[in-house]
């Protein structure tokens, strides 16, 4: 318990310290769009390219196990979406960013640290998996989502290109498949655009941090839709639920496979799903609120489900 403290208060006292700073610092909020962009072309991309490019391409295979954690992952986003869509009465814009929040755990900061510290080295693959695939659904479907709302009228290919424009060069969708092209041929990177990666891949979580404190500060509690707390529920508690019952029945997986996607799936909503509402400029309260307020509830949840896995209370046949 001590270790999963000492991984977990790191990241709630860096919302506190951009909290404060945008809550006593009187500072326009417009230089957050810088920070946002920093996130999602520079340091978010380097990020995922090393995780994905250091896994050895062949432990990647096992297509039940990809099946179930991505379909878990989607079967929360859809639920959360129309969850926020009915609740909420909020657009398919804003319903798609809500979507995010019930579907897309926090698989990048936190998840890899706890997952190797309640498992151990045999999470690193599993983690690894679920971490490509369910970028890939969730960055592919999002910008679909939002070139599908955005109220403009095209002709039916050119709204096809578009979106398969905004869905293969998104930095993040980019970065997952030139890491898995580097780990499929087993490329060496130089050392030193390595070690330029790693520093930029070490910024993503503090910036990320700071900046949502920041955004939660400028931005009062009291604008957030009621919609917020059903899908914090859906991401905490039935994603995990859905999870299970998914890997119980595509199975059997190695034990430590099955706790790793059960761990994974109980995450809290991942920052990116603040920096992706910044980017589209749709439900920055709301999801900003909702990573917020569900990560605090994970200390809860979240070190409930270590626990369990690690006193064998949850195991998988």
């Amino acid at each position: 318990m001590i270790d999963i403290l000492n991984l977990a208060l790191p990241y709630f006292g860096l919302i506190f310290i951009g909290y404060a700073c945008g809550k006593y610092q009187n500072l326009p909020e417009a230089g957050l769009a810088w920070m946002n962009f920093f996130l999602l072309y520079v340091s978010l991309p380097a990020l995922f390219f090393r995780i994905l490019a250091k896994t050895p391409f062949e432990e990647l295979n096992n297509p039940p196990f990809v099946i179930a954690t991505t379909l878990a992952t989607a079967s929360a986003f859809f639920l959360a979406m129309f969850g926020a869509r009915l609740i909420g009465r909020n657009s398919m814009r804003e319903a798609a960013i809500g979507g995010l929040v019930g579907g897309y755990g926090n698989i990048g900061y936190i998840g890899p640290g706890l997952a190797l510290a309640t498992l151990g080295p045999a999470a690193a693959v599993p983690v690894a998996l679920v971490f490509c695939f369910d970028t890939v659904f969730l960055f592919s479907i999002v910008p679909l989502l939002m070139v599908l709302t955005d109220g403009a009228r095209r002709p039916l290919l050119p709204t096809i290109g578009l979106i398969a424009k905004h869905i293969l060069l998104h930095p993040l969708i980019v970065a997952s498949y030139c890491g898995a092209l580097v780990a499929a041929f087993h490329l060496h990177i130089p050392v030193a655009i390595d070690s330029t990666l790693q520093f930029l891949q070490s910024a993503a979580a503090p910036v990320a941090l700071f900046a949502l404190g920041v955004t939660v500060a400028l931005r009062p509690f009291a604008r957030v839709s009621w919609a917020v707390p059903a899908l914090i529920a859906i991401k905490l508690i039935v994603h995990p639920l859905i999870a299970a019952a998914l890997l119980v029945l595509l199975g059997p997986f190695p034990p430590e496979w099955a706790a790793t996607a059960l761990l994974l799936a109980s995450l809290p909503p991942a920052l990116n799903v603040f920096v992706i509402a910044r980017q589209y400029d749709t439900w920055i309260e709301q999801a900003s609120a909702a990573v917020l307020v569900g990560t605090f509830l994970s200390m809860v949840t979240l070190t409930s489900m270590m626990w369990l896995i690690k006193t064998g209370a949850v195991q998988f046949p």
